[in-house]
Order: C-alpha cells, then sequence, then structure tokens
C-alpha cells in the first residue's frame, strides 16, 4: 500500500476518534499527541506539525460543532480537513490538450521513468505523446528514454548534440499532442545545470513545468522546490516512489508547504502506476474511506466497462464469469490494492498471492471449467467429491488443481460481497459524515 505505515496509523487514528465515548481536553490532547508522532516519524518538518495540531485543536474544542454534527463528528471532520489541506492544498490538474511539458529534477529522482508514465497516462486518455531526450549528460540516458519510449509506444527525438539543439529539432519535427521534454540530472543543483534549463525553457516556452521529487527525500522537498521554482518557475510536481518509502507524508506536506501543487503521483513500479493527485481522495483512502472514483478510473484504464467492474465488486459472478473477473483484476492491479479503494476494506487481510495466477495456472482452470456441466459452473457449491474427481479426469489433471480452482473462486468471490460494492458504507454510522467530507 502507499504511505503503508503513515496511512496504517493514520488509520487508528481516526478510528480511536470513532470508539471514543466522550471527546473532551485531555481526549483531544492525546488523539493529537498520537498525530504529532505519526508525522514525525513520516519525516515531517516538526514546525509544520505543531501548526497543525495547534490549527485543530483551537478549532476542535474551541469552536461550536456545526449544526446537527456531535463533537466526535465535528473532530473527525476537522481532522480530515487538516490533513487534507496538509498534504495537499489542492487538486492537482493537467489539462487534456496539446501541450509542451517541461520535466525536470535532480539525478536519481526517477523522472526518466516518471516521464514515461507521463506519456502513457496521455496516452490512455486519447492523447498522442511523444517524448524529447535533452538529458544528454548522463551516459545511456537518451537509451533509456528510448527504451521506456519503445515499452509506451510514444516516439522519442534526440537529434543534436547539445540539449539546446535536441529541444529545437524536436519543436520542428514532432506532431504529436504532447511533446514531454527530459532534461539532464545533477547530485546538486549546480550553475550549470541552472543555466542549461533557463535555455531550455526560453527554448521550449512549455505550458508545464514539473519537477520530479522522490517521496524518500522527505522534508527535504521543500528546499529543492524552492529552489527550482526560482529558477524556472515550476507549475507542478510530480512526486516519485510515494509507494517505496516512509517518508512520502513528510515530502508531500514539504512540497505544499513549499507552495507548489502536486500533480502526479507515482504508486508502483509499472508504466500504469502514476495517478492525478487528488488530497481529498488519496487522505479518504489513507484512512480507510476508500476511493471509489478511482477505482473507476483505474478501470477505466484498463478497458473494463463501469457495469462490468460493479459486477465484479459486489461479487456477482459465476463460474462462467470468473475467468474473465480474474483477468479484468489482473489489469486494474493486486487485489490489496483495488480492496484498498473501497470504503471500510483499507484494512482487510488479503492472503498472498492470491491473484499471482500465472497463465500456465490459467488454462488449466479454463479446461477444470469447460469439463463441468453448466449447471455446476453457475452452482458451484454443488460440487461433491464425486462430481471433483470426474472433473478431474475430464480436464486431464489432479484433483487437487479442481480444489485449488474453487478455493480461489470463493475466496474472491467472499471479500468482493463484503465490500457490497462500496455501498456498505454509505449506510453505516458515519454515513452523514462521509457526506459532509465530500465521500458520499
Amino acid at each position: 500500500m502507499v504511505l503503508d505505515k503513515f496511512g496504517s496509523s493514520l488509520k487508528n487514528t481516526f478510528k480511536k476518534i470513532a470508539r471514543m465515548g466522550i471527546v473532551d481536553k485531555e481526549a483531544v490532547e492525546g488523539i493529537l499527541r498520537e498525530l504529532q508522532r505519526t508525522l514525525i516519524t513520516s519525516d515531517v518538518d516538526v514546525a509544520l506539525v505543531a501548526q497543525l495540531t495547534s490549527s485543530i485543536k483551537k478549532k476542535v474544542l474551541g469552536e461550536k460543532a456545526p449544526p446537527g454534527m456531535s463533537l466526535k463528528e465535528h473532530f473527525i471532520k476537522t481532522l480530515y480537513d487538516n490533513v487534507v489541506a496538509f498534504l495537499g492544498a489542492e487538486k492537482g490538474e493537467i489539462a487534456l490538450k496539446k501541450q509542451k511539458i517541461l520535466v525536470i529534477g535532480l539525478f536519481g529522482s526517477g523522472k526518466t521513468t516518471t516521464i514515461g508514465k507521463m506519456a502513457k497516462w496521455f496516452k490512455v486518455r486519447g492523447l498522442t505523446p511523444a517524448l524529447v531526450a535533452c538529458d544528454i549528460h548522463r551516459p545511456a540516458a537518451q537509451t533509456q528514454l528510448e527504451q521506456i519510449g519503445d515499452k509506451v509506444g510514444a516516439k522519442v527525438y534526440k537529434k543534436g548534440k547539445k540539449a539546446e539543439d535536441v529541444a529545437k529539432n524536436a519543436l520542428k519535427d514532432a506532431k504529436e499532442d504532447v511533446i514531454i521534454f527530459d532534461s539532464a540530472g545533477r547530485d546538486a543543483l549546480d550553475g550549470k545545470l541552472a543555466k542549461e534549463l533557463k535555455n531550455l525553457g526560453k527554448i521550449i516556452q512549455p505550458d508545464e513545468v514539473l519537477l520530479v521529487i522522490p517521496a524518500d527525500i522527505g522534508q527535504a522537498a521543500r528546499k529543492q522546490t524552492e529552489e527550482f521554482n526560482k529558477l524556472v518557475g515550476i507549475t507542478g510536481l510530480a512526486v516519485s516512489k510515494l509507494d517505496g518509502t516512509a517518508k512520502g507524508g513528510g515530502a508531500l506536506a514539504a512540497a505544499t508547504a513549499a507552495g507548489a501543487p502536486v500533480k502526479f503521483i507515482g504508486v508502483g513500479e509499472k508504466m500504469g502506476d502514476l495517478e492525478m493527485y487528488d488530497p481529498k481522495r488519496f487522505v479518504s483512502m489513507l484512512i480507510g474511506y476508500g476511493d471509489i472514483q478511482g477505482l473507476l478510473d483505474k478501470a477505466k484504464e484498463a478497458g473494463i466497462e463501469e457495469e462490468g467492474v460493479k459486477k465484479m465488486l459486489e461479487g456477482k459472478f459465476t463460474l462462467n464469469e470468473f475467468m474473465e473477473q480474474i483477468q479484468n483484476m489482473k489489469k486494474m492491479g493486486p487485489l490489496n490494492k483495488i480492496t484498498e479503494m473501497l470504503p471500510g476494506m483499507g484494512s482487510l487481510k488479503i492472503p498472498k498471492g492470491m491473484l499471482d495466477v500465472q497463465e500456465e495456472k490459467m488454462k488449466k482452470w479454463e479446461h477444470i471449467i469447460s469439463s463441468m456441466t453448466k449447471k455446476e459452473r453457475e452452482e458451484p457449491d454443488i460440487l461433491t467429491a464425486s462430481r471433483i474427481v470426474r472433473i478431474a479426469k475430464g480436464a486431464g489433471t489432479a484433483e487437487a488443481e479442481v480444489r485449488d480452482l474453487m478455493k480461489n473462486y470463493k475466496q474472491i468471490k467472499k471479500i468482493m460481497k463484503m465490500t457490497k460494492g462500496g455501498k456498505a458504507f454509505k449506510r453505516g454510522p458515519f454515513a452523514k459524515l462521509a457526506r459532509q467530507m465530500g465521500m458520499g
């Protein structure tokens, strides 16, 4: 999970408030001390943490709860609103139109990989991307970009000996909708890099200048953001490697404090693991309130119809449809990532490797299902030991393989039924609160 430790700590904080019998000064201060520990452990600047908790305390204890809201609900909503603002004052937005994007960042930030992910992100949304290899300093940088371009189906322009020449030639030759310019990185922001980036900015006249910041630098993100902003006037950030560090909360808070909107976040190693950053949806998922819209977006990107997703999430599928649902879920990502987008399901323990179904096993399962009668496929609960023997013989496989298929089918169906397609939370004790938070 993204920000695993940070998310689980934050989730526990909200759970503790929900279980409180009395919300008084002592209880509020105890919760806020826990929040402080969570944030500081995630490498958030201590001064920022103090400002946040002071603001929450003042609002919860010093203001009246809004009409129709209990003090407990007021505490939860205040905490949620403040954490959202703390991790991102605004939703990241990138126009879906013809444009030029200059991507900058220090060496090792994950810049080139993020560029590839951005190209795929635009392509999925119907725009043709092109990549421009303006990093002429790092050995094999242009080759790496070409490999990424091949992977995502984006043309790479690299004609020219200087970065400025590569950019000029690409501007003349490229006919694609979205032209994404890579740039050189350094171990530190030195004079030579600064001059080159300024020159590229003048030549390209980009619509967006995105700074790639790795999440593992934590609160140091603020200094980098401010320095690059002075240099080239960045329009936003792409926070990479968010899935592999405990310092992601610190990086997001630091970027927000520097006044730069986070537009993209990298949430995995695959080219499709890039998301537009929406702090409300992000925090909602972290604390276990889910992100249904994000799930539907993932399905759309994978080419799955919304109705198919709803059917899958409600566990309404027979063995006839099981193989198709497995394929669909594999396209959308690991099952644990899918379930954490469903309200109340973020803490669900998914059996390890449940969806790690190799193609060879899938073929065996197909043979097994085709060896069943129509009634057995539609009502698998009728499978007795003697039926399993017959099915295994007909499929040319072992009885254990038939039982393995049934075990997976039942587990996945049970988990999906527990989510009720994400509707269960809407009828729970905090349904009203979820609506007030804009999640209903």
